[in-house]
């Protein structure tokens, strides 16, 4: 048994009873966006929302404790994404990443956005000619420190 198991099970199970992302979040009482990366190995649940998952899920008691593992985040497959839509966030902070970071740096001064004390929000937003997908990223800007 692993936490790639486990991932595995939650989302035979969603895919299996017709399950929504947003239905599933509603139970825990956080973002959707969150309950998801948690729910796909990439966050901590803590023991009460691990036993949310585990009656949703039906997961064993084992299955369970993995949720509450600090998980490999950022743990693609690969370096650069085959998926289409994976990759166009790669290509993104490619083509914008320099860009992105500029306008940070002129704003903020030298440091980085945390994705740590981070929150996202993804919402349909129509349109049309043709709808368009609106997703707000906010993070702490956390300066380099001097010593």
């Amino acid at each position: 048994m692993d936490r790639n198991l486990v991932t595995q099970k939650i989302v035979n199970t969603k895919v299996a009873k017709g399950m929504k992302w947003a239905d599933i979040a509603s139970n825990f009482e956080e973002s959707k966006e969150w309950v998801t990366a948690a729910c796909l190995g990439q966050m901590t649940f803590t023991k009460s929302q691990a036993a949310i998952a585990q009656n949703l899920f039906a997961l064993t008691d084992e299955e369970c404790a993995w949720l509450q593992i600090v998980p490999y985040k950022g743990s693609l497959e690969c370096s650069a994404p085959t998926d289409p839509l994976i990759y166009r966030w790669y290509e993104i902070v490619n083509v914008f990443g320099p860009t992105i970071k500029e306008l940070i740096s002129e704003e903020f001064g030298d440091g980085i956005m945390s994705a740590i004390d981070f929150s996202m929000d993804i919402q349909r937003q129509a349109d049309p000619k043709g709808d368009r997908v609106n997703v707000m990223l906010s993070g702490k800007f956390l300066p380099y420190k001097t010593w």
